[in-house]
């Protein structure tokens, strides 16, 4: 078989990362398993659960659907920028507050695309935040809480 392997300059949450990426691998592969960042879940390898969601030059995009090889020159944001266990931002910490992670494994997606929306609009409607989180899935169903814990996080921006 053959690869092609591509070189990519790229920022990772304030860091510069200089890789080797082959051709084929997503930036979802090269974020957990070459960067050990795992906060960025696999779950549906489709772009179709959100669960991947990070932050490309600050759009939310679904790293299991973008090649690593085409992000050269890209600033990526994962969850694990925003935040540590000893000083949550304000939207994990609504999040924690109003129960809008119940299992957990979705949460980082939709803190990403949260992140996003409240970065570009800080007092976004019911409706905008639907709007936001459209790509994301929850298999709890725990969508009112999480409308609600991205509703009290903009009320303390």
């Amino acid at each position: 078989m053959i690869t092609h392997m591509y070189r990519v300059n790229i920022e990772v949450n304030g860091e510069h990362q200089d890789l080797e990426v082959d051709g084929r691998w997503t930036l979802l592969r090269v974020l957990r398993d070459v960067l050990g960042l795992t906060g960025a879940k696999r779950g549906c390898d489709l772009g179709e659960c959100g669960a991947c969601t990070i932050l490309l030059d600050g759009e939310p995009v679904n790293s299991c659907m973008t090649l690593a090889a085409m992000c050269d020159g890209k600033r990526i944001t994962t969850v694990e920028a925003l935040g540590s266990s000893d000083a949550l931002s304000p939207l994990q910490n609504a999040f924690l507050e109003n129960d809008g992670g119940q299992c957990g494994y979705c949460t980082p997606g939709f803190v990403m695309s949260a992140t996003a929306l409240l970065e570009s609009n800080p007092n976004p409607s019911d409706d905008e935040i639907r709007q936001a989180l459209a790509g994301n899935i929850c298999r709890c169903n725990a969508y009112g809480r999480i409308i609600e814990s991205v509703r009290s996080a903009s009320k303390e921006l």
